[in-house]
């Protein structure tokens, strides 16, 4: 079975209604909220205790949503008291020593964001986010998410990550978003 044969059964999720996933999963525990409607992602944290969190994702992209999601997953309690959790971000037409730094720190995101995609029923693209410049994603950084994903799906995912994928799948009723065969190298 290939990452994109998932059930029959399996809904696939549109941007508004992963929102409404996260708020039920993370609004109380986290006072976090996701917001799309952005022309850029961002993470902005409040600046009261009475502030809510925002993580801001493009326009309304079910993609966008889920990367950003795996950031903010990523990210430690004190790198979410930081505006885009105080990371290094080079745009759009990075060298392939900036391309090759951007990759390493991207494995974690998008390990998550491919399990996110998965739960909700929606398809998966490894991001290189460096058109400009005609840099594709490595074979190298595919195969460290890949790597990942197992690694996740055979030992467990942190608590906030594990929720939130167990909370999509509820919704589309995949029974288990940890199945290694969801995740093949060959789909990315």
């Amino acid at each position: 079975m290939s990452a994109l044969e998932l059930p029959p059964t399996q809904t696939c999720l549109d941007h508004r209604q992963i929102e409404e996933i996260f708020h039920r999963t993370f609004a109380d525990s986290y006072r976090t909220r996701l917001q799309g409607g952005a022309s850029e992602p961002l993470y902005r944290p409040a600046t009261t205790p009475e502030d809510w969190h925002c993580v801001y994702y493009t326009r309304d992209y079910a993609a966008s949503a889920l990367h950003e999601i795996a950031h903010w997953c990523v990210a430690g309690a004190h790198r979410r008291q930081q505006e885009d959790y105080g990371y290094w971000y080079a745009p759009d037409g990075r060298s392939a020593e900036q391309q090759a730094l951007f990759e390493q720190v991207e494995v974690k995101p998008q390990a998550y964001e491919w399990i996110f995609s998965i739960a909700a029923g929606r398809g998966f693209r490894v991001s290189a986010d460096n058109l400009e410049a005609g840099l594709g994603a490595s074979d190298i950084f595919k195969w460290a998410i890949h790597q990942q994903v197992l690694h996740y799906c055979q030992h467990g995912l942190p608590q906030r990550p594990r929720l939130f994928a167990e909370a999509l799948a509820a919704v589309t009723g995949l029974c288990d978003p940890f199945k290694p065969d969801y995740y093949l190298l060959e789909t990315l």
